[in-house]
């Protein structure tokens, strides 16, 4: 295996894609291997590295089917959905809470301020 081209930030030749732009684009990289890299240098700790893809190698982003949206609805109210009451809270259930704030905090109060 040879050893990836490597570029300084922001000087990549044409031709190349982070998956990010690729998906910006509507592409994916499609199974291809890493082409290229780039490295933007920092002071106190190794440079950030970013993969490139060839963009004449991308495929097309596969379309979201019926099935999956229906995954991710309820994928979407299961994490909406309070443990502690069994509601739908209207928002993503905060980690740090793991339930609704009305049932994390039923005394009427939010980390000391009254409501």
């Amino acid at each position: 295996m040879g050893a990836l081209p490597v570029y300084r930030w922001r000087l990549a030749p044409d031709g190349y894609a982070t998956r990010r732009q690729l998906r910006a684009r509507g592409l994916r990289p499609g199974g291809q291997e890493v082409a290229a890299q780039l490295e933007r240098p920092r002071r106190r700790r190794g440079p950030l590295v970013a993969y490139l893809y060839r963009i004449d190698l991308a495929k097309p982003v596969r379309p979201m089917t019926p099935a999956k949206w229906a995954a991710l609805d309820k994928a979407n109210a299961a994490r909406r959905t309070c443990p502690g009451c069994g509601l739908d809270a209207g928002y993503v259930i905060p980690a740090s809470l793991g339930m609704c704030v009305p049932c994390a905090y039923p005394e009427g109060t939010c980390d000391g301020i009254a409501a």
